[in-house]
């Protein structure tokens, strides 16, 4: 295990800066979001405030626990992870709790666990581990299609929640990871051909069959166009949205004051957060925050780059594409460019299974920097020659 001193000292420090200036804005934001829900509810307007300080407080000390284990036995580790989240989804069907009328969380105590969260983040660091030992045999399509395989029936157990917004992200974030890899150019065409005919294999299957996948009230999200012309039906979240955004103007109505999380907008301090943000803090901080997304995924790039292992490559770079479809998904769900699928702003929004995974993602993120910078000291870095087919 790594000093403590050693890790402080290689941190990459505008990553770690920026983090915490976006939690801490989050956890004001999710009070000023979510008091009058908690109120409404007989709760206490501090509620989802303390609730959200717990889990970050929780997610730090699992950190610090965390970053102190090199990224190879993250990956070793990953394997047995896999394991347990896997049957965690499949007895989530029979035993979960079922909210949004979906069964994908557990309910231990007071507290509710997503296994599809974790599923996330522990398959960005199997797919590096996997592609690291098995870097020789990748010219095999049979050696590749494993972690492509494994994903697909983490997504099967997805959908059967039914989740159909989390498995679009999770096949995604696979099949994204998948492409960055130092895997064939040959090999990769054989695997999506392949992949494109067992997707329609199972779709003629289904029509023939008269079944689907997809119910009804999933399918009603598709129609997401001009939402105010249903205001008070499927349209009713987006268009509420859409007047939160236009309230706020270029400065807001001021910190807790506005109008739609008067339960207009339902748990505005989860999906719909940014639109909180924007009537209170105006499109000025909006755009403040949007960039500060773009600087904390700049950070990971740049610390993926400089890694002097294909493990910490795919590991920082599947952390960036994380992030990167959880707050574009988000915000075209909120500006109605595309369906609702109930996926959180990452580190603004309330939420303890997504808080405690962002967080433990970038504490990835930062042990392949404290590795590379580690490693400068006493070798000469070698250029990264990651992504080469």
């Amino acid at each position: 295990m790594t000093k403590f001193k050693d890790i402080i000292k290689n941190l990459d420090k505008p990553l770690l800066i920026m983090t915490v200036i976006l939690l801490l804005f989050g956890l004001v934001m999710i009070f000023s979001a979510s008091n009058v829900t908690a109120y409404m509810n007989d709760q206490s307007a501090y509620n989802y405030f303390f609730r959200q300080a717990i889990f970050l407080i929780v997610s730090f000390i699992i950190s610090i626990v965390v970053i102190r284990f090199n990224t190879k036995a993250y990956g070793m580790l990953s394997y047995l992870l896999l394991l347990i989240v896997g049957i965690a989804l499949v007895l989530v069907l029979f035993y979960g709790i079922e909210s949004n009328n979906a069964h994908s969380w557990f309910a231990v105590g007071p507290i509710t666990i997503q296994p599809s969260e974790f599923a996330k983040i522990i398959m960005i660091v199997f797919m590096a581990r996997y592609y690291e030992v098995n870097s020789d045999k990748l010219n095999h399509w049979t050696v590749s299609v494993v972690p492509l395989i494994i994903g697909a029936i983490l997504t099967f157990l997805i959908v059967l929640q039914p989740d159909l917004g989390t498995a679009i992200l999770f096949v995604l974030l696979v099949g994204l990871i998948f492409f960055i890899t130092p895997i064939p150019v040959k090999v990769k065409g054989k695997i999506v051909l392949g992949g494109i005919f067992v997707v329609m294999a199972v779709a003629l299957f289904l029509l023939m069959s008269g079944k689907s996948l997809v119910y009804e009230r999933q399918l009603e999200r598709f129609d997401f166009r001009d939402p105010c012309s249903r205001l008070l039906d499927t349209g009713n979240q987006v268009c509420n949205g859409y007047i939160a955004l236009n309230n706020g103007g270029l400065t807001g109505v001021g910190l807790g004051n506005s109008t739609q999380k008067y339960l207009y907008l339902p748990e505005p301090y989860t999906d719909f957060i940014f639109a909180v943000i924007v009537e209170e803090l105006g499109a000025i901080v909006g755009i403040l925050l949007l960039l500060s997304f773009l600087f904390v995924l700049y950070r990971i790039i740049k610390i993926g780059r400089e890694s002097y292992t294909n493990r910490g490559a795919i590991i920082c770079y599947g952390v960036a594409i994380y992030l990167f479809l959880q707050i574009v998904v988000n915000l075209m769900g909120l500006l109605g460019l595309m369906p609702l699928t109930g996926v959180p702003l990452p580190f603004v929004s309330y939420g303890g299974s997504f808080t405690l995974c962002s967080i433990v993602a970038l504490t990835f993120v930062q042990r392949v920097n404290i590795e590379t910078k580690l490693r400068n000291g006493h070798v000469k870095m070698k250029k990264n020659k990651f992504i080469k087919s």
